[in-house]
């Protein structure tokens, strides 16, 4: 959707971005604080996430989460939140006419929480039940496992769930003490704004009843370690075998390798006739596998995952190290290329057809480093990359040696090991 965009940076320390849509019917906010797992200690690993969970639920003016919520939903808006290893995000959407009621129900909800005892002890039930059904994603269990081996500041469901009983209201209360302050508060709001409108939000979150602290929370500064064996996760239930392949880089990428990196993994995986996916599927040996990248302050991470068939197995990774191979020596088509590209193009005019399409395309760059992308510079950036660099950053993601691979399944420890084995040509 056609757009533009206003960075407020106000005296509070509140910052975020104003995402002006002509033409929108509706108004998307997200709030963002620096708040998630990495700043408790261990024990009390649960403490973010159950903060969260009671956040939108009684305040000052709403004694009852139910009854704030009915306020809340009465002509449709919608609202959630979110809480990950870093941040916690709260959301919501409403129709345009409702935009002021709904931006002060969610500040208040924000600044004024009451986090009652009777409410704490029903999302703490919430809570281990949303745990226990995220336990059962086989996929999700072993990335975070993986990701704990890495040396990364993350747990999995099922130690979470132990650790839950630790957690007590004094922890919760201390916690948004801590952590809900104006300067530690990035926000993107999208839709229709005038110039009317724009004051009257400078104005609210000029005036949020938050107290100033030291500023914007620090993330950490976590390095990945190689593992020094595969991680095996035995589960006699699975007959298949669930797996992911890391490899990490000591640094961030910049724009130009984020793209390069984005068009290589449309030609290896995002489609069907992509070189390690249509390979795999022609001889059928796989559903489907994905691959895609993370960044840390300090790393970038490329992955490719599946599940497959024990039977299946050697022959798909020896796919993907063939074509991984072929890319390193620079055996990429220009066809290839200009396909991916055009590939790009397209993911790129589909994915701003919405109003919060269009928010979250800028939100979770900003919330990390305050960065603010150039929406409409993307093609000009797609157009202009080249074999060179698609090479040198796929090359570039084995150069430091850190990597590893993760199983999930009854295929046991020792098939693992020769799988990894077979994986270290990568590396070298």
């Amino acid at each position: 959707m056609k757009h533009v965009v206003t960075e407020l940076k106000l005296p509070n320390g509140v910052k975020g971005l104003l995402i002006h849509v002509p033409q929108a019917s509706v108004m998307n906010f997200e709030f963002n604080f620096r708040a998630g797992e990495y700043l408790v200690a261990h024990d009390k690993w649960e403490t973010p996430h159950l903060m969260e969970h009671l956040l939108l639920g009684a305040n000052e003016k709403i004694p009852k989460a139910r009854a704030f919520q009915a306020e809340f939903e009465k002509n449709g808006a919608y609202n959630n939140a979110s809480t990950s290893t870093y941040d916690i995000s709260y959301e919501a959407e409403c129709a345009d006419f409702e935009w002021n009621r709904i931006l002060r129900l969610l500040l208040l909800s924000i600044t004024k929480p009451l986090f009652l005892a009777e409410e704490f002890t029903a999302e703490f039930g919430n809570v281990r039940e949303e745990l226990t059904a995220r336990s059962n994603n086989h996929f999700r269990h072993l990335s975070l496992s993986l990701r704990k081996q890495y040396g990364f500041s993350i747990l999995p469901d099922q130690e979470r769930i132990k650790l839950m009983d630790n957690v007590t209201l004094q922890d919760i209360r201390q916690h948004y003490q801590e952590t809900h302050t104006a300067d530690n508060l990035r926000f993107v709001i999208a839709g229709k704004f005038g110039a009317a409108r724009q004051r009257a939000v400078e104005k609210l979150l000029s005036s949020i009843e938050l107290p100033q602290d030291n500023g914007r929370k620090e993330l950490p500064p976590e390095q990945p370690l190689s593992l020094k064996q595969p991680l095996h996760i035995h589960n006699d239930t699975v007959e298949n075998m669930y797996f992911y392949i890391d490899t990490f880089m000591k640094r961030r990428m910049n724009d130009s390798e984020t793209d390069s990196l984005s068009l290589m993994n449309s030609m290896l995986t995002e489609t069907f006739y992509s070189r390690i996916l249509g390979t795999a599927r022609e001889r059928g040996l796989v559903y489907h596998i994905s691959s895609g990248f993370g960044q840390t302050m300090g790393s970038t991470n490329w992955w490719f995952g599946a599940q497959v068939m024990p039977a299946h197995a050697e022959a798909l990774f020896g796919i993907i190290i063939h074509e991984l191979g072929e890319v390193f020596a620079g055996n990429l088509t220009d066809r290839e290329i200009e396909d991916a590209k055009c590939y790009a193009l397209g993911r790129y005019q589909c994915s701003g057809q919405t109003v919060g399409g269009t928010a979250a395309g800028y939100a979770d760059r900003y919330f990390f480093d305050e960065h603010i992308d150039d929406y409409y510079a993307i093609p000009k950036r797609i157009k202009v990359l080249n074999r060179e660099g698609i090479i040198d950053i796929s090359r570039a993601l084995f150069t430091d040696k850190i990597g590893g691979l993760g199983t999930l399944g009854n295929a046991g420890e020792r098939f693992t090991d020769q799988l990894n084995d077979q994986l270290q040509t990568l590396w070298q």
